[in-house]
Order: C-alpha cells, then structure tokens, then sequence
C-alpha cells in the first residue's frame, strides 16, 4: 500500500510517500481503506520523535474510511486500549499512530472498539477531521468541565482544530462562546462560525480585555486552553470558574499565583484524549445535527505530507488540514 514512512525524527521533509507491506491480520483488529486521514499538532511531536516511536514508522492519528470486512462507512478512535475507567485511560493506553502504524496510508488496523459509523451527513474530509478533537474537546467541555447551556465559555486560540470544535460544541450545548484570535482575520473568522466576540491574544492586557466582554464583565465560567497558557488564561475566569487545560505547544511550564488561585475559588482540570464513551457522547450530539462540521482549511494528497505539515506549523491554516488517499 501507499502510505508515509518517517524513517528519521526531525524535519517535515522526512516525511518520504512509499510503498509499504499491507496491515497484518489480528484477531479482534479490524482494517479500514481510508479515505481520509487528518493531521494533529500530536503528529508534529511524533515526527520530531517525542513519543519515541519505532522507526520505520507511518505516523496519523485521524482518519475515516470504509472496513475492509463489512463495507461499513467509519471513524476512527484514535484512542487505543483506553481500559474500564471513564475518569483517566488505563496505563496500556496510547494514541494511533505513536507507536501502532498511523492514518497516513492507504490501509490502516485498529481494534474493532475504535470504529463508529461516520455521521451520514459529513464529508470525508469532515469525518476524519472529527475523531481526535472532537472526542478530545467533548471530554474537555462535557465529561470534565460540565459545560451547561447558558454558561459562558471562552477558548485560547482560535483557528486551531481544537478551537473551531470547541466553537461548534460550544454552540450547540448552548453556551455563550468567545475567543482570542492570533489576527484580526481569524477571530472574524470565528465570529463567522458563532463566537460572540474576541480579542486579539497580544500584549500583556489580553486576559482582561476579553474578562471585560463576558457575560456581567466579570470573566468566564469555563475557559478552554489548548495551548498552555493557563498562568495568562486563569485571570479571564470568573470567580469560581473553571480553567480545562489539555495542551502544551506554546508552553510546557507556567508560574503560577497560589494565593490567588485559591482566594479565587478557581477548578483547574487537566485533561486529553477522550475514550469510547466520549466519543459515543460526541456522535449522539452530531446525529441531532447540533454540531457543526469540522471546518476544513486544506486537503493535501497523500503524497504531499510533508507540505501539509509545514502549513500546520505555520499556524496560518483556519481548521483542520486533511490527507486524501
């Protein structure tokens, strides 16, 4: 099959198209012909070789197809051995594509309980870009951080696969939804999708400017952080707010005011990927038809990963880039 070899970490360029033997066969393993495969800022960690993945290696967490057993039109969990508990994966846990071969290929073998019917009314480009950030974004908002219709949510970062979901969940759990933006384009952009507002995330003022435009001008209920800013993204909450951190590619360590943390009365949740039950939760709001699609910024032969890779390092992309087979 045709797939993407890593055979060295580093560069986008060692990103190399070749041929590469089939999936084997495994009980219990199902192998689905994709059609689409999307890429994740995880991807960009994988090929830099922080997840220590076995070399050669076909990286992808994201994808969408149809199995190869029955003809059943899927999605992907890229969430692998998750175990029994809904509050935390078990130890055996680990994402599609860290170290099991990835989406960026022809053909690709993940256990039976990772496939779910793809929403009938998504593209394939929509369908592959849903798994890993919606399953991701649905634990963030829903299963940990409890967002209720008439809260007000503030996410960090608009533009980014995280963020454009978030967005559409937002909407359609009937939140009051805002953002910051990297560019005056991007938060028009999202005000396009149904934010409420935004500022502009430069200078140091920005996590009170965008406290001022909550609701009652006293900061948010919740405030989703993808990006690891949370010293910067705890002064937007309300007193009593909850802050969902779940990202780290702008920061690895924050410094923190304890006291005013606590006198503050703030929840601070960590989270990641979601399991089965996320994603079961996720796909029963998309069948009602209250979550809009995943915005798609670019779709990329197969071939031309490596160029795909380099956009989403850029950070200019609005939306999911996607691969197609």
């Amino acid at each position: 099959m045709r797939a993407i070899a890593l055979d060295a970490f580093g560069a986008a360029e060692n990103l190399v198209p070749r041929t590469v033997a089939d999936p084997a066969e495994r009980c219990g393993w199902v192998t689905v012909e994709l059609r689409a495969s999307a890429l994740n800022w995880h991807d960009v960690l994988v090929r830099q070789g922080r997840y220590g993945s076995p070399l050669p290696h076909v990286p992808g967490a994201d994808g969408a197809g149809v199995r190869t057993d029955t003809g059943a039109e899927v999605v992907i969990l890229p969430s692998l051995f998750w175990g029994d508990r809904v509050e935390a994966p078990g130890p055996g846990f680990e994402i599609l594509g860290d170290r099991v071969p990835g989406t960026y290929a022809q053909y690709v073998s993940v256990p039976g309980e990772c496939l779910a019917p793809k929403p009938a009314h998504y593209s394939w480009a929509q369908a592959a870009a849903l798994p890993l950030v919606g399953v991701t974004t649905y634990r963030a908002l829903v299963t940990r951080a409890g967002l209720r219709a008439g809260e007000s949510l503030l996410i960090i970062g608009a533009g980014g696969g995280i963020a454009t979901t978030a967005l559409a969940l937002g909407n359609a759990l009937d939140a009051e939804v805002f953002v910051t933006g990297s560019t005056p384009e991007k938060l028009e952009r999202a005000r396009a999708a149904g934010a409420a507002g935004g500022v502009v995330h430069t200078g140091d003022d920005w996590p009170d400017r965008i406290a001022r435009l909550a609701p009652g001008g006293a900061g948010f209920d919740v405030v989703l952080d993808p990006v690891g800013v949370w010293d910067r993204s705890v002064r937007a909450l309300r007193p009593g707010g909850r802050l969902v951190v779940l990202g780290a590619n702008v920061a690895e360590q924050v410094r923190m005011d304890v006291r005013a943390f606590f006198f503050g009365q703030y929840t601070l949740l960590g989270t990641t990927m979601g399991g089965p039950a996320d994603l079961r939760g996720l796909l029963e709001l998309v069948a009602v038809g209250g979550v809009a699609p995943p915005a798609i910024a670019e779709v990329f032969p197969l071939d031309e990963a490596a160029a795909a890779h380099r956009l989403l390092e850029a950070g200019t992309a609005f939306g999911k880039i996607v691969l197609r087979p």
